[in-house]
């Protein structure tokens, strides 16, 4: 199918070199075989200086679960605060949603009767 000959090898080179350019192919070369070198020799099982691996010098990492974060101590009268807070931010909600109700509007300030057809009042 594919029949690499001399024309067609030359016309690959140069469309690699129009693409690449001349500048980054020496570095993608030497990327390209440096990878190839690491490769070959952890497939052989040799390590960084070309010395076999040995099982004793490999070593297994164990995951470590953290401790769960534990909560801040915070002082009595800080969490009374947040609790007043709280209830404060519920009677607001309490009393917007009475004035809606009774005011007779919907939550896009559009009476009820002025809402859109295909939408459902709330």
């Amino acid at each position: 199918m594919f029949d690499p000959s001399a024309p067609h090898i030359i016309i690959l080179l140069v469309v690699v070199l129009v693409l690449f350019g001349s500048t980054r192919l020496p570095g993608a070369a030497r990327a390209l075989g440096t990878s190839m070198h690491i490769f070959k020799k952890s497939v052989k099982g040799l390590d960084d200086s070309g010395q076999p691996i040995e099982e004793a010098k490999v070593t297994t990492v164990t995951s470590v679960q953290p401790a769960p974060p534990q909560p801040l101590p915070r002082s009595e009268a800080a969490t009374q605060q947040d609790v007043d807070d709280l209830k404060r931010q519920l009677a607001e909600l309490r009393d917007l949603q009475q004035q809606s109700a009774a005011g007779g509007t919907a939550a896009n300030g559009t009476s009820r009767s002025e809402a859109p057809r295909d939408q459902q009042p709330n």
